[in-house]
This record gives structure tokens, sequence and C-alpha cells, in this order.
């Protein structure tokens, strides 16, 4: 093993420490003895020194007392992030392992929630329950500003954080409080942090407004999830460098495609169009599918402060009143977006699919282009639908278009369908504001025929775009969608033998082939929704990754992101990688450093991509919440989503959910069967399963804690609500 060799095309320089520890001939070895196992030369060593520091702070390597270097779990220990519980207790989150560990409230020592922490391992896990450790050391505390609602005592305050991971409050001395009053949502920092029987300390950094005050709950999340606010002065100050419109030579070298039909599809509201699709039908009867994405990197230089801004921010970030974009709006609205009519810098992947579905042949170029309709999703429809005849005669020209493209859709998805790939068609929510902010209307957002055009497409081109740089070998960043964990299919292959249905896989390696065939055999079964729900939750979540994983859900072996560079770093990181390779200088140091730098961005993207579902989730919460306000006393028809010993979930048609709790299912003494998920009447034998239709009324509403609580009632009083 040697430090001074350039990383090979997969290995970090801190793989090659861990792998040296993970060796099973390591014993723990001071610095000077590493030093000499690893060759490092003296030029080099201050790094070796640094990068052994960072592996500590993240809890895979330990010192011990004698200033040796090992593993933590050559001594019982693990490390990884703390998720609290508002009753005390929490769980270990690992880096790289989706199975979480339980800690008591016992155990916690003085831990809070996002704190980085090194446990020891207590209990071994068992086939019924999860391994349990106590936290031994706090490696490095989690957010030292928190977002809450101020509370006023006699004397002094406190901040009930919003985020109710945290279980405990934080004390605030009134000379400390900023002249915040009972009601305040408030950004506080922590001055002493909590300890095993004290609850922390702090002083209000400042005040977000009355909980009251419109606005103020999205910006409560948003300082919640340390979401960025605004663009640092130094990025405006690169922006404002940046022409409105493309210069002549910088459209030289480049390939023209003005002149090929082409249009964006899109939803209304969206302003950020980075794709645009082009489509014609040769002569021996192939597709030429043309996907075309705006060339972000000709104005995100690397290593300029716009590209440290949009890789620090990694996404953008959709909230349901506003977007906190990746670039600034002169870009993702401006010349990076693909507007119609005008000139625009593409990265174009060019396909030849035959009727198969199968890419015969592909080329990526750098390209100029010229859009010849802002198509939106709902009109597209309209046209292939025939549902408007108006639309259809506003855009006839491109209707031929249209239908090439819904044919080679069907192709690429009975092509894809083939091999395994999971469909799961949950309703995702469309929230309707007003001016105020206030949610007039939710509804489950409508999946159509265009909508699956580009879905189709965009799949397609990802999958190709990432099967050219595997077999190039060339240093990239892959969407990776792992196999499920073992112990979910055999627990979910135990439930759905219930109904009559097997996984054919055996749990050690099944294929999404045979989840799909369990979908397929469930539809409009009366268990459909209890057994997509189940089959969903047993996945793992997808990640970014430097190597090349394949997508489970996809059945796809080389899967990307290429599509979306105005909102997805990686994206944005792929594309400046291909323009390398087309100018020939991936290769030598450049290369050595890419492939040094791809896990880091690929980590990155993935936390970030995280932060940014959690905030929009709570924002749709948040807003549902509001919604329902107005319907507390009303009864609805919902469906069971979700059993938990505290309760059942049930989700209404406009996919607002709320929690029936146990103390609400008064008419029997219920007991709860986990392992079917199911609730079942002592007395009665009433049995409430996820997929069961239930009447539900809406009880209580609550903005603070986002919550919304039900109590099941019968179809008789359901049908006498409105005589």
């Amino acid at each position: 093993m040697n430090f001074e060799e350039k990383p090979s095309k997969l290995v970090t320089r801190k793989q090659v420490i861990l792998d040296m520890m993970k060796h099973p001939s390591y014993v723990p070895l001071k610095i000077k003895e590493i030093i000499t196992i690893l060759q490092v030369p003296t030029e080099d060593r201050a790094d070796l020194e640094e990068l052994i520091g960072e592996l500590i702070k993240e809890g895979k390597v330990l010192r011990t007392k004698r200033g040796k270097f090992a593993l933590p779990q050559n001594f019982n220990l693990i490390s990884g992030t703390f998720q609290g519980h508002p009753k005390g207790f929490g769980f270990l989150i690992l880096d790289e392992d989706e199975k979480d560990i339980f800690i008591p409230a016992s155990g916690v020592n003085g831990a809070m929630h996002k704190d980085r922490v090194m446990c020891r391992i207590t209990k071994q896990p068992t086939t019924e329950r999860r391994a349990e450790a106590e936290i031994i050391e706090i490696l490095e505390r989690g957010p030292a500003s928190i977002v809450g609602t101020y509370q006023e005592s006699e004397n002094f305050g406190f901040v009930v954080p919003d985020d109710q991971k945290y279980s405990r409050d934080i004390f605030i001395p009134k000379k400390l409080s900023k002249g915040a009053v009972a009601g305040h949502k408030v950004l506080v920092q922590i001055t002493n942090w909590a300890e095993e029987r004290r609850n922390p300390d702090g002083k209000i950094l400042s005040i977000l407004g009355h909980i009251n005050d419109p606005g103020v709950d999205i910006l409560s999340i948003i300082y919640q999830y340390d979401l960025p606010r605004e663009f640092p002065k130094l990025v405006m100050d690169e922006v404002e460098t940046i022409p409105t419109e493309i210069p002549e030579q910088d459209k030289k070298g480049r390939t023209d495609l003005r002149d090929v039909e082409m249009v964006t599809i899109d939803g209304e509201d969206a302003k950020d169009l980075d794709d645009a699709i082009s489509i014609e039908q040769l002569e021996n009867g192939m597709y030429r599918l043309g996907v075309h994405i705006a060339d972000v990197t000709h104005y995100v230089k690397e290593k300029h402060p716009l590209d440290d801004e949009a890789l620090e921010r990694a996404t953008s970030i959709y909230l349901v009143d506003r977007v906190i974009p990746m670039l600034p709006h002169k870009l993702s609205n401006g010349i990076c977006s693909l507007n119609a009519g005008v000139d625009r810098l593409a990265l174009t992947c060019m396909m030849d699919i035959d009727l198969q579905g199968n890419v015969q042949n592909h080329h990526i170029m750098e390209t100029v282009i010229n859009i010849d309709e802002r198509m939106t999703y709902t009109n597209v429809k309209k046209v292939l639908m025939g549902e408007d005849e108006e639309v259809k005669e506003r855009y006839e020209p491109l209707i031929p278009m249209f239908e090439r493209m819904r044919v080679l859709a069907d192709i690429l998805r009975k092509r894809r369908m083939k091999r395994g790939s999971i469909d799961f068609d949950f309703e995702e929510t469309k929230v309707i504001l007003d001016k105020e902010g206030t949610p007039i209307e939710i509804k489950p957002y409508d999946r159509n025929v265009a909508t699956r055009i580009i879905e189709e497409f965009m799949l397609i081109c990802n999958e190709t775009i990432a099967e050219d740089y595997f077999w190039q070998e060339k240093p990239f960043i892959y969407r990776s969608h792992e196999d499920p964990d073992p112990a979910k299919i055999l627990a979910l292959t135990e439930f759905i033998n219930n109904f009559g249905y097997n996984i054919k896989g055996v749990a050690a390696k099944v294929h999404p082939k045979d989840m799909q065939k369990i979908l397929e055999d469930v539809t409009d079964k009366p268990e459909e929704s209890i057994i997509s729900h189940l089959l969903l939750r047993s996945m793992k979540q997808a990640r970014y990754t430097s190597e090349c994983n394949g997508h489970f859900g996809l059945a796809a072996k080389y899967y990307c992101h290429f599509t979306s560079p105005i909102r997805r770093y990686p994206d944005l990181q792929i594309h400046r990688n291909i323009k390398y390779n087309l100018h020939h200088e991936l290769k030598g140091k450049k290369e050595a450093v890419l492939f040094e730098r791809m896990p880091e961005v690929a980590k990155h993207s993935s936390i970030r991509e995280r932060r940014a579902e959690e905030a929009e989730r709570e924002t749709i919460k948040l807003k549902k919440v509001e919604y329902m306000e107005q319907f507390v006393g009303r009864m609805f028809q919902g469906v069971i989503t979700g059993t938990t010993s505290w309760g059942i979930y049930v989700e209404l048609p406009n996919t607002v959910e709320g929690l029936v709790h146990v103390n609400e299912m008064a008419d029997d003494y219920y007991i709860y069967d986990e392992a079917g998920h199911r609730w079942i009447g002592d007395r009665t034998k009433q049995i409430y399963r996820l997929g069961d239709k239930v009447h539900v009324q809406v009880l209580k509403t609550d903005t603070l804690t986002r919550t919304i609580d039900f109590r099941l009632v019968s179809e008789e009083d359901f049908n006498k609500q409105d005589e």
C-alpha cells in the first residue's frame, strides 16, 4: 500500500487508511507507524494527520488513550447521528447502513437531536428487535441554533423547538430574550448544552415574527432546516458578469440544431426549463430522440464562487409557496432556461432507438438550439387525448411530433416493464395557496400521458449516459438504488403469504421483477393499497454514489441524473465531466482529481437532497393542517395507510393524512398485531388493517406540531352528516 500513489479510480486516500485498518492483521498503531506502513512522503505527512483527524471527527476512526488509531468496531463501538424522540429516547442513524440502533433514554447521556455520537453496543440485534446502544461520547454537536416558539414564565423564558425530535425545551434568561413575547417564533442559540438532568441554556438570536403572522410558518421551516436564504455578494457579483443573451462567439464550435423542431414540456408554473425534446422517425423505422439539456456549466465555472455556492446548496428546494433555487434567477430563469424563441446553449444526447426500445446508437454533443414552443403537460394531454379542439388547432403543426412521442414513450415503457421496473403510482400532493399564503385547495398531482412521456424520455437518456461513462471508466456520479434489506423482504413475504401471494426470489437476492409481479397481481384488489405501501417501505432510499451500483427500482444496471443541471448539482457535475471528456481533457491529473472529488460530491448531494425532501414535506404537512382547520367536526371517507402501536393513520382522497389515536378507538379494547399491521378488537373482533376503507371525523388540528387528529365513525353517521 502506498499513500503517495495517485488514487485508483474508485479509492480515495481516506479509503486507503480505512482499508489498512480493516485488514485482519492490523493492530492499533501510532501515527509514525502508519506513516511507515503507507510510505507517506515527508511533504504529505501533514495531509495524513489532517485526514485521520477528519476520520475521527466522522466517527470512522478512534484514538486510544495511548495515542494509537483503530476502527471503533474493534472495541464494540459504533458512530453515527443521534435522532431524538419527544419521549427522551432516540436512535443511532448509521452512515452506511439503514438499520438504525435503539438508544434508551438512560443511554442518551446529554446528547441532542442531530449530534454526531460514538456509542457502545449494549444488546445485539435479534430477529424480533433491533440492536441497542448507549452514547459514550459526543463527537460533534448538531446545529447550535434552533427554531422554536417562545413561551414566558415569571422570571425566565423558554423555547419549545419546532422539531419534536428535540425532547427538551431551551431555558432562556430574561436578559437574553431580546424582547420576545409568548407566541413569537424565534431563532435561539444554545449557550450551554444539555446534561443528563439539565435542559440546555440559550439566547435569542432573532425574532422571526408571531406564529399568526402571514409567512412566518414557512420562514420558521426555512430556519429550522437551515435552508439558504440569500446568495452571497461574491456570487451575485459573478452573476453580474454573465450576459443576458448569448454572444455569437459562444455558439462557435457547437453543433447547430436551431432548425430542428423541438419543444419543452413542463408544468404551468415552471420557470427553470432545463430539458427540451426533439423526435423524428428514420427511414429504417427507428426513432431519433433528442434530449437537449441546458448547458449550465458554460456559465458555472469550476472553483468559482457561483460553483461553490451551487455545490453547497446542491439542489433547488420547492416549498409550497416559493422556490429556493440552486442558482440565481438570472441563470435559472434566464440565460440557462430553455425559453422558446431564443438561442440557447445545450448539451444534447441524440439516441437512435429501435422498435423494441433499445438504444442502438447515441451521440453526446455541445449544441446551440432554439425552442419552437413552450408546452405544458396540460396542453399536450389535451392534444393527445382530443379533449380541446381549440388547443389542438393552436398546436396543429406539432401534433405529428406529439404522436411520435406517445408511440415511442409506450415502447420504452413496455421495455422497462418487461425487465422488471417497478412503478408505484402513489398520489403526490399539490397545494393551491391564495395571495396571503393560505391554502385554498389540496389535491393529488395530475400524472397523465404528457408527464409519462417526459418521464420515459428522461429515464432512457439518464440510462444511456450512465452506461456510456461506466464503460469508459471515467469519474462520474451515479444514481444508485440498492437491493432491499433481506430482513425486510422476509417480513414482507411472511405477511403477503396471508393473502395468497408469494415473492419468488429468495430474501437474500430478490429481483425487481418479483416485486413488479406482486404489484400486478394486487391491482384493483382490496389489499392493493396495503401491499403496495409495504413493498415501498421494504425498499432502500436512492442516493448518489461514485460507483455504479445499479438502480433496483428501475431494474437498471446503469443510472444517473443528467437532465436537470439547473436544479441538481450531480447533474451539473456530470455535465462538467462530460464536457472535459468531449474536449479530451479528462485524463492525467485532472482525471485523478475528479476521481477523488466524486465521492464527496455524491455524499454531500445525497445529504442535501434529504434535507430538501424533509423541508418540502414539512411545508406541505403544515399547509395540510392549516387547510383542515376549517373542517374540524366534518366526516370523511379515507384509507388506512399506517398502523403503529399508538394508533392508525388514515389518508383522505385529497392526500391529507391524520392519526386515529388508540385512545379514540373506544368501542372496544383493541390489540395491536405488529406483524399483521393491524388492530383487532378483543370483544367484537373488528379488524383495522392497512388498506382498509374507513370513515373518520376531524377532531382537531395543531399547526405547532403539524398534526391532525381523527376519530373513527360509522358509515351510518357519515351518511347522515349532510341530511
